[in-house]
């Protein structure tokens, strides 16, 4: 079965009317000019997941609880009572997997604690679905510690759960141990099957250097993935002669020919996301044994990487779940397609991601509800009755109805690339709007997709346009696109940024003369570069945690950078140090920085270790006097974790844009 994909039609543009998905009502998000307050969409979410029991006859929930700590609880499906199963007043839920139909594993974090707070692990904890047989696995401190009175020793902090169970109807979970270091990059994992009711461990044998697993639905391992420096391979195991073959080799820094195994399918055949020697990426079928693909991909799309999950039940692959704009989600199974188009027309304006049981006959379904003016939403759907059960919401402040349109749109590039870019518009639409170009990071990342997302509805409900460029570098939208941006910092993947900006005012859309460029990581370097290379286009800039000196991307030793990757990824991606140094300089912003003359609100975290606080530190001094707004954000990273320093940026950078980009 194959199936090819148009960009998806985005139908559902309009305002959520007032079904099932109604939001409570826009309060307490009054600020100043009477325009929303970041308090409204950056405090925490409420409800954080769900899942079913393998069986479908329970379902856990992690929620936020009445002391403000993500909580877990478990919901009987027969009489619909919740049980609260594990709750602390001083960590959060993280993570949760059913073990097996009694049993659940859970992770832990502490969101009140900036990243340079953090000093715990995960950890790793069992409990039974009535809160019975407690029992920590894991060391959250990375020390060595008694388990209850059995006087077994509790796995080190460095153990971290894998998947969920390795067959669904036993104990054990697999968990991963890094052994061995090399220049910041892991250099040996050892894989463990861990017995959540006793505690004891014994390793699977994998090969060695192996960093990813995948085991059928036995729960035999199957699928490995190799990485040594830059030398990635797929590994799979013959179950008849329990020998590893290599079917697979690629590039683990560049994605030169990677391959992703998704799934190991009943018969053994394994669901691979691959190119194939095509611009797109495509999900496809391979019989291991004999070596041989299927004739034609099981999905793909003209425009979009297809890079697919597998939904499945234990004995049934029952279709193909991926995003291109939107997520999409390509049944196989005839009764599934006919429930999907049941439940989309109750529920037609949002994408609806169905979950099943892993076996049974259970007539649950969950229902995970999203678009992009709403967050996510969770239903149960019964088969039988036909009715539906909201159980909650990720956001349940946030109001549908008061959020902006997101739109994909397809441009030219000045060398006539099609360059992908997102736009979204404040509620009700207009012309001539004062507009912010934000840039993602990365830069070799996947960007934006369909679905609400904070800081654009933010922009938008205080009356800004938010274009955001998927410029060349972008992961998502083929190889050529990706591999189009190697070595553009500051060339062709910031002309691109400039192109989209000349058409939104070309189109109308934006105020020529009220435009602001934005972003984080690279994003922020491409801000700093977007007032130096189109002073004309950019009344002011906001860069947070952004790189401002090449060279120091190579040469800061406190950051978290692997040598390796420094040695053998970089030189492709952004250029080589010694044969490129003069290139790198050109395109380095603090190269240039006295010759800025825009208002800029600069940001850091004092504990980053992505991009070390001496990138800002070196440009803020380089600046001449003026209108700089500068920030550092003690002991955070990378990023703002908690809410509160979200909030306040946001509200920051609020203001500096209503001030800087005011009518003239």
């Amino acid at each position: 079965m194959t199936a090819e994909l148009d960009s998806h039609p985005l139908q559902r543009r309009t305002v959520l009317a007032a079904t099932l998905l109604s939001a409570l009502p826009w309060a307490g998000a009054q600020s100043l000019a009477g325009k929303p307050d970041a308090a409204l969409f950056f405090r925490a979410p409420q409800m954080l997941g769900a899942g079913l029991s393998p069986d479908g006859q329970w379902l856990a929930m992690t929620t936020i609880g009445p002391q403000g700590r993500a909580v877990l609880s478990v919901l009987d499906l027969a009489s619909m009572t919740p049980t609260v199963i594990y709750s602390s007043g001083d960590a959060d839920v993280e993570h949760v997997v059913w073990v097996n139909n009694k049993r659940l594993a859970l992770t832990l974090t502490d969101r009140d604690l900036p990243q340079a707070k953090i000093d715990a692990g995960p950890g790793l904890f069992a409990v039974d679905r009535d809160g019975e047989d407690f029992r920590q696995l894991v060391e959250r401190q990375g020390v060595w510690a008694r388990n209850g009175n059995d006087g077994r020793r509790l796995e080190p902090g460095n153990t971290f759960l894998l998947n969920g169970g390795t067959q669904r109807n036993s104990d054990e979970v697999l968990v991963a141990r890094p052994e061995g270091f090399e220049g910041k990059d892991v250099d040996y994992i050892k894989l463990l099957r861990l017995n959540t009711r006793n505690g004891r461990s014994e390793e699977v044998d994998s090969p060695l250097h192996s960093v990813g697993w995948l085991p059928d639905i036995q729960g035999n391992l199957r699928v490995a993935v190799t990485r040594q420096g830059e030398k990635g391979s797929l590994r799979w195991k013959d179950p008849a002669t329990g020998g590893w073959r290599t079917l697979a080799e690629f590039n683990g820094y560049t994605g030169d020919g990677e391959v992703q195994v998704s799934h190991v399918g009943p018969d053994g055949k394994l669901y691979i996301n691959a190119r194939r020697g095509r611009d797109k990426m495509a999900m496809w079928l391979l019989d291991p044994v004999t070596g041989s693909w299927s004739a034609e991909p099981l999905a793909q799309s003209p425009q979009f990487d297809v890079i697919a999950q597998v939904v499945a039940r234990r004995d049934l692959v029952l279709g193909l779940r991926f995003t291109i704009d939107a997520e999409v989600t390509l049944w196989f199974d005839a009764g599934m397609k006919t429930l999907q188009a049941q439940i989309d027309k109750v529920l037609p304006r949002t994408v609806n991601r169905l979950t099943l049981p892993w076996e049974g006959d259970s007539p649950w379904v969950l229902i995970e509800a999203f678009a992009d003016i709403q967050p996510t939403q969770f239903f149960l759907f019964n088969r039988l009755t036909r009715k539906f059960t909201r159980l909650g919401a990720k956001r349940p402040d946030i109001d549908a109805k008061q959020m902006g349109a997101m739109d994909l749109h397809w441009i030219k590039a000045r060398d006539g690339l099609e360059l992908p870019v997102w736009l979204t518009l404040p509620k009700g639409g207009a012309k001539n709007l004062p507009m912010v170009v934000l840039v993602h990071g990365g830069p070799f990342a996947m960007g934006p997709s369909w679905r609400w997302d904070a800081e654009a509805q933010f922009l938008a409900a205080r009356g800004y346009a938010v274009l955001q460029p998927q410029f060349r570098g972008t992961k998502g939208f083929g190889e050529a696109h990706y591999k189009g941006g190697w070595r553009q910092w500051g060339k062709a993947m910031q002309t691109d940024l400039a192109d989209a900006t000349r058409w939104a005012i070309a189109q109308g859309i934006a105020d020529p003369k009220r435009i602001a460029i934005a972003g984080a990581s690279y994003g922020g370097y491409a801000t700093l570069m977007g007032l130096l290379r189109d002073a004309d286009l950019f009344r002011c800039g906001v860069s947070w945690v952004g790189a401002t000196d090449l060279d120091l991307l190579y040469t800061v030793s406190w950051d978290d950078v692997s040598d390796d990757f420094k040695k053998q990824g970089m030189p492709r991606l952004v250029g080589d140090r010694i044969k490129d140094a003069a290139d790198l300089k050109e395109n380095s912003p603090l190269t240039h920085a006295a010759k800025i003359t825009q208002p800029l609100l600069l940001a850091y975290g004092s504990a980053d270790q992505r991009v070390p606080l001496v990138h800002g530190e070196s440009f803020r001094k380089a600046l001449s006097p003026g209108k700089l707004e500068w920030i550092v954000y003690e002991d955070e990273g990378h990023g703002w974790r908690l809410p509160a320093n979200q909030i306040d940026f946001w509200n920051r950078t609020a203001r500096f844009l209503d001030k800087q980009l005011a009518p003239i």
